[in-house]
């Protein structure tokens, strides 16, 4: 008998009707002679309400009591889920992060889960019972409730598989896996059968909406197979896994973008040690993530230093560099909002020659710009204007070829 973790995401129980079908959909794994566990996100647009609630009330919520707040959502999907199941004649409990102790730090909004203690879902396990647990969230050491940031379901039900050491952990949503690249601005997108723990932490980390980052990295700690699939039909859908030789016959495996994208350039900053740390440590110290950086070559002891960040932050990042530069003597500060990152991934990359001239190349001769430029072992992302988006995915999807298997 195996154990199987299933997550549903917020469009997939949007309303009554479509909790009917998980249940439906968790009772067929039931009944193929599995042990099933089910993480739960709240209904589709219901977080966004409850977040506009607290900041209609306060423009800087009690952090505390905002998680406490927003965590709610989770709480009515697990709950309508167990009364289905029960109507339907099977026994299932639901559990809400602190009943089950999904154990965090104590960094509310942005939690990371610390434990799981399992002793409550294995109990009930074993009594035949279908468990559903409410995504999304956790408790602290002082029995606060918390509540894990964007993607947080998706890291709740790896989490999950990891610490019952599950068979596979299936993440439903409203796509049917990963495709080479965004089938909604490139028609000849493909659909990947299996993916790479890697190539698909490069891929979530460079604008990839499907799997959070922090679920990936969880999965590729603990091993856990991630089955992502569509919640509204029955066909086969992605599987991320452990690289294979056949992963590295293939140089690029899909195409990423990112819009959510600011560049901020610290103009003519002294070339000195501690420069950078004194500028970066006050952005950390405000959780803000900063993604690409570039150190110009120093010119009679001055040089730039450019950066990208979110776009949701860059009010908040003005005010921070903006003092910083003053405090160091840099001349300005210069910020673009309209950009957008673009990236190949592929494991195939660490050993074939010619993928990046390939890839410069082709966005050369659509007289696409690049503004800036960093790489990984399997990845390469540019900078671009962000209007050139569209055109540049499609072309470089056909540069690679990634319309073809294999």
């Amino acid at each position: 008998m195996a154990l199987v973790v299933q997550k549903y995401g917020g469009t997939s129980v949007a309303n009554i009707e479509k909790i009917e079908n998980v249940a439906k959909r968790v009772i067929n794994t039931k009944e193929a002679g599995n042990k099933v566990v089910v993480v739960m996100s709240a209904m589709a647009g219901e977080t966004d309400r409850l977040i506009n609630l607290a900041l209609r009330t306060s423009e800087k919520p009690n952090e505390r009591e905002y998680d406490a707040l927003i965590s709610t959502g989770e709480q009515i999907t697990v709950s309508l889920l167990a009364i289905t199941l029960d109507k339907m004649g099977y026994k299932a409990k639901s559990f809400l992060g602190y009943q089950v102790k999904i154990v965090t730090d104590q960094n509310h909004k942005e939690a990371r889960i610390l434990n799981i203690d399992t002793e409550t879902i294995t109990d009930e396990l074993k009594r035949g019972t279908i468990v559903i647990v409410a995504g999304f969230q956790g408790v602290d050491i002082k029995n606060n409730i918390t509540t894990l940031g964007r993607g947080g379901s998706d890291t709740s039900a790896v989490a999950l598989a990891a610490a019952l050491q599950a068979e596979v952990c299936e993440i439903y949503t409203d796509v049917d896996g990963i495709y080479t690249t965004d089938p909604s601005i490139c028609p000849k997108a493909r659909k990947l059968n299996k993916i790479s723990y890697d190539e698909m932490l490069e891929m979530a980390s460079a604008g990839a909406k499907v799997l959070h980052p922090r679920s990936v990295e969880l999965a590729k700690k603990s091993s856990v197979p991630v089955h992502v699939r569509s919640s509204f039909n029955d066909d086969g859908g992605t599987l991320v896994t452990k690289e294979d030789k056949e992963m590295e016959k293939v140089v690029v495996s899909g195409i990423t973008y990112d819009r959510d994208q600011a560049k901020v350039t610290v103009v003519h900053v002294p070339d000195r040690p501690g420069i950078a740390a004194s500028l970066f440590t006050p952005l950390s110290d405000q959780n803000i993530i900063v993604d690409m950086i570039i150190q110009n070559a120093s010119i009679e002891g001055y040089t730039d230093l450019t950066f990208t960040v979110s776009r949701k932050d860059i009010d908040e990042v003005k005010k921070i560099v903006e003092t910083v530069a003053r405090d160091v003597g840099a001349e300005t500060v210069e910020y673009d909002e309209n950009i957008s990152k673009l990236s190949i991934v592929g494991v195939g990359m660490r050993s074939y020659a010619g993928v990046a001239s390939k890839m410069f190349t082709a966005l050369a001769n659509e007289r696409i710009n690049i503004m800036m430029i960093s790489t990984s072992e399997i990845k390469i992302s540019c900078v671009i204007e962000a209007k050139y988006t569209e055109l540049a995915v499609t072309i470089l999807h056909d540069a690679f070829g990634l319309e073809k298997e294999g």
